[in-house]
């Protein structure tokens, strides 16, 4: 049981699809129990995870982002490409767009943050100058510039504690803070990719305009079409990207936990 890339599917997105002789395994970690599919494209092993579980049934706040990320830790993942559904801050960033994530503000409350609370694993303080992966958001670019898949790049992530919808008075804090996008998923899931010395991306999916920004009120089954009418463009990226090769691991990313030693 071993990969190289992983693919996390957020909001919509439950289905390795282009996976070859996919099969489902349960990992145990010390911190839980994680499902992934397994498989192999252009020869190049990849696991899946559906982030909400196949069927949607973890709601973000409760998702076990320790054990997903551990457990892609201990099947050899290095290289983590993540979908995300988002609302739009800015009118620029319409419903069905893509955008490469590249910082964010961590708006979260009540969840496990790190791997390393103290002996006997240590502390950390992990260096996020570079949160999601320079070289792999690079990559990414290149693909979808290469496939003809239209994609912004870069815009900053807000993560929120859901699993509600956002008041209008936070939506234009977060605007004012220079927000791009609101999402439930990414803290801390990308934190924990770094304490992991992966090379970790968000291609973020633009579902709908924040409330306030939108016209009518906000639903799930608004945000579920949008994905389900625009997933195949990120299939493609992500699939066509690890086709490529991402080359050599030349980011500091593998060397994050230089202060500790690796894992």
């Amino acid at each position: 049981m071993q990969a190289d890339y992983a693919i996390i599917g957020g909001t919509g997105v439950y289905d390795p699809a282009m996976l070859e002789n996919a099969e489902r395994h349960e990992i145990d970690t010390p911190f839980g129990k994680a499902h992934v599919t397994i498989g192999t494209y252009a020869g190049r092993r990849v696991a899946f995870m559906p982030r909400h579980g196949y069927t949607h049934s973890v709601a973000p706040h409760k998702i076990n982002y320790r054990a997903n990320i551990r457990a892609l830790k201990q099947i050899g993942v290095h290289t983590v490409l993540a979908t995300a559904a988002v609302g739009s801050l800015k009118e620029e960033h319409r419903p069905g767009d893509l955008l490469l994530v590249d910082d964010f503000l961590d708006m979260t409350k009540s969840r496990p943050t790190t791997f390393y609370e103290g002996a006997p694993e240590g502390v950390v303080h992990i260096d996020l100058s570079d949160a999601y992966c320079g070289r792999t958001r690079n990559h990414l670019l290149e693909t979808a510039q290469a496939q003809g898949i239209a994609i912004s790049n870069g815009g900053v992530y807000v993560c929120t504690e859901g699993p509600r919808f956002e008041t209008p008075a936070e939506i234009r804090l977060y605007s004012q803070w220079g927000g791009s996008v609101v999402g439930m998923t990414s803290v801390p899931e990308v934190v924990l990719a770094k304490e992991s010395e992966m090379c970790y991306a968000t291609v973020a999916m633009i579902t709908n305009y924040c409330t306030g920004i939108s016209k009518h009120p906000l639903t799930h089954a608004e945000v579920v079409e949008t994905m389900r009418d625009n997933v195949q463009k990120i299939r493609e990226l992500f699939f066509h990207a690890i086709e490529r090769g991402f080359g050599e691991r030349t980011c500091a990313c593998p060397q994050a936990l230089a202060e500790l030693g690796s894992l």
